[in-house]
């Protein structure tokens, strides 16, 4: 399995339920990922998406504690174990988790690879992500030439298990 976040330098992801930046080419970059793909988020995740609506073109995994919970266009699942029984009709490189935080959390020791937007600047935060540059394991494989949104620095860096 794949994950795919933007960080900024202390490797935070969010706050109050939203991206920290919109940085366009970035978007695209996820597009251009997922599309076709089969992407897990969790529910906050899916409600802070234009109009609380599942990610068009691919194939949504929303996983949620609310037994009662359901979202036109998406599978729900409860339970981390309950995605993966779903997720064995899929190529485990199709497949893509989207956070938030706690999903990021579940997912990356089932993960293989990570393409991260890392933001050369520090935000106001609530939401973190684990830096893979710390986390044993994990391996900077390939980045990016630096980029710029206006005065934002960012790179494109794909980070891959080892063990």
């Amino acid at each position: 399995m794949n994950l795919i976040v933007a960080v900024d330098q202390n490797w935070a992801i969010g706050k109050d339920g939203r991206l920290l930046v919109n940085i366009p080419a970035d978007r695209q970059l996820f597009m251009k990922e997922t599309t076709g793909k089969t992407v897990v988020m969790g529910r906050k995740t899916l409600e802070s998406l234009p109009g609380g609506q599942p990610l068009g073109k691919r194939e949504n995994i929303v996983l949620t504690r609310d037994e009662n919970y359901r979202v036109k266009g998406a599978a729900v699942c409860h339970s981390v174990e309950e995605a993966l029984s779903y997720l064995k009709a899929y190529s485990s490189k199709d497949v893509y988790i989207i956070g938030g935080g706690s999903i990021y959390e579940q997912f990356l020791p089932l993960c293989d690879r990570a393409e991260v937007t890392w933001i050369d600047f520090a935000y106001d935060s609530d939401t973190g992500f684990p830096n893979l540059e710390n986390l044993p394991g994990w391996e900077l494989k390939a980045e990016s030439d630096e980029q710029t949104y206006f005065d934002l620095c960012y790179t494109y860096r794909t980070y891959e298990k080892t063990e």
